[in-house]
């Protein structure tokens, strides 16, 4: 049996971000991840000579991890680089549109100009309405915790004038007109698990997140990014435990008091932290203790993000032409992405993401040879009943001959590795409930207070990180929910040592 001030499950961006500001304010932690490898979603997969991040590749807002860093007077630059990716984005439509997402806003206008010359002031004043929303959804309210409805009413005024109550697409389209150009600044919600024309138009502030800090890569992958994250945690004299799942978060008198893994390991502490899954952690790792039975009947009625379907794969050869981050829409946009969200069944067609991260960085891959992962968003497993071990295989053969009749000549000729992950992965090897790939969907009435607390309210000395909790999905948004939580838990400790 181990001691320590505090236990956090999982090490994911939001359990590590946490487990590093505590060690960082003196508190002994203790990491434990069930996997092999620190991450979480952020895994990393070495095939054949290829490096693959499994999870998040656009990297925004460097500051929110830079800060992590200067809590004990480091520089994140000793631990890893970030390189900037320009454009940040490369949208291509099937009629062959083609346009640059770029931070120079001269370029912008040359090519929102070619499509819909009238959308320049449109989007212009988008962007001072996006410029709006991330002072106050994220500047000042997403390290902020909503740990009662009063919290939520005391900041309502501001989001009421801000229209937050709108989907992220009906903002979109009152400033802009052109087609492709909706598309192309409406679709940054599906990042995060929400669906454009149902997801609060709060999230419209990522594309002023990005005009403000850029988009970023670690160099040597996002893997990099966790191992620096690992090794400053470490630094701190915190200590990690991989292949250590936890079975069940321990209570007496109405108080977390530690965990015990399933292998018999018991790890005690006041403090217990969990990155897992919202509804694993309420339904799995307490589904003993009567205090959860609440929570967890009330995370079981939410709704939940779409899933992802994910190939990485490996070619013989380098494509230079291609950049760093491109979305390839399909044939469809509003119907598909209902589809997608409400099922019944997998769509007969895709809009994709393809990271070309060798473009960037050539170590992922081997000399010659370029590393890619593609994603399709799909139904989760409660909206569409599909058998992935068969339409898996069948799914990939359909996108990667898309890709090479778009985009990648001979692609599937010049293939040297290639694994997918599916549905059943994130619900399995992530105990993500419905195979959901970021937890509870980013509507207005599951944000903020309405999502999954910080703090449990009924299990003393219980909290949540990532996802699930304020403010949400995306690295900046997990990061943000271990400074809320965080500030929660040493504020506890410091009005406690105050009554002592």
């Amino acid at each position: 049996m181990s001691a320590a001030d505090a236990v956090v499950i999982g090490s994911g961006f939001g359990g590590l971000a946490l487990a590093i500001r505590l060690q960082s304010a003196g508190l002994k932690t203790i990491l434990l991840e069930r996997r092999d490898k620190p991450g979480g979603r952020a895994y990393v997969y070495r095939d054949d000579g290829f490096t693959f991040d499994a999870g998040p590749t656009v990297i925004t807002d460097p500051t929110c991890l830079e800060e992590l860093f200067a809590l004990s007077g480091r520089k994140m630059d000793d631990y890893v680089k970030l390189l900037p990716i320009t454009p940040f984005y490369q949208l291509r439509w099937e009629d062959g549109v083609v346009f640059d997402y770029v931070n120079d806003q001269n370029e912008l206008n040359r090519q929102i100009a070619a499509l819909n010359p009238k959308d320049v002031g449109g989007y212009h004043r988008f962007q001072r309405y996006s410029e709006a929303l991330l002072q106050e959804g994220y500047i000042k309210l997403g390290h902020v915790p909503f740990p009662d409805f009063r919290s939520m009413v005391r900041v309502a005024p501001q989001l009421v004038t801000l229209q937050s109550y709108r989907s992220v697409y009906s903002m979109v389209a009152r400033f802009i007109d052109d087609d492709h150009l909706r598309q192309a600044f409406s679709f940054h919600s599906l990042l995060v698990g929400g669906n454009p024309f149902k997801t609060s138009a709060i999230y419209a502030l990522i594309h002023a997140l990005e005009r403000k800090w850029g988009v970023w890569f670690a160099q040597g992958g996002t893997g990099a990014l966790i191992e620096g994250m690992v090794r400053l945690y470490k630094d701190l004299g915190g200590s990690i435990h991989l292949n250590a799942e936890v079975a069940k978060i321990e209570t007496a008198e109405g108080r977390a008091r530690g965990v015990t893994t399933k292998s018999g390991d018991r790890f005690t502490a006041s403090i217990v932290a969990s990155n897992a899954d919202v509804m694993h952690t309420y339904g799995g790792l307490l589904a003993e203790e009567p205090r959860a039975q609440r929570t967890t009947k009330y995370l079981s009625g939410r709704r939940y993000s779409m899933s992802l379907f994910v190939i990485y794969f490996g070619l013989r050869r380098t494509h230079p032409h291609l950049k760093h981050h491109i979305v390839m829409f399909g044939k469809r946009y509003r119907d598909l992405i209902q589809e997608i969200f409400n099922g019944p069944q997998l769509p007969d067609d895709f809009s994709l993401y393809l990271h070309a991260p060798s473009v960037t960085d050539p170590s992922l891959a081997p000399a010659g040879s370029s590393a890619y992962y593609v994603l399709s968003p799909v139904p989760h497993l409660g909206a569409a009943d599909v058998d992935w071990s068969v339409e898996g295989p069948r799914y990939r053969d359909r996108i990667l001959a898309y890709i090479e009749k778009h985009l990648i000549p001979d692609l599937r000729k010049d293939l040297v590795t290639c694994r997918i992950f599916t549905p059943e992965n994130f619900k399995h090897d992530l105990n993500a409930h419905l195979g959901s790939a970021f937890s509870l969907e980013p509507i207005l009435t599951q944000s903020a207070y309405f999502r999954a607390h910080n703090e449990d309210t009924r299990i003393g000395g219980l909290y949540l990180v990532g996802a699930g909790t304020h403010p949400g999905a995306g690295v900046p948004g997990v990061v943000a929910s271990a400074k809320a939580t965080a500030g929660i838990i040493l504020g506890n400790r410091a009005r406690a040592g105050a009554v002592a």
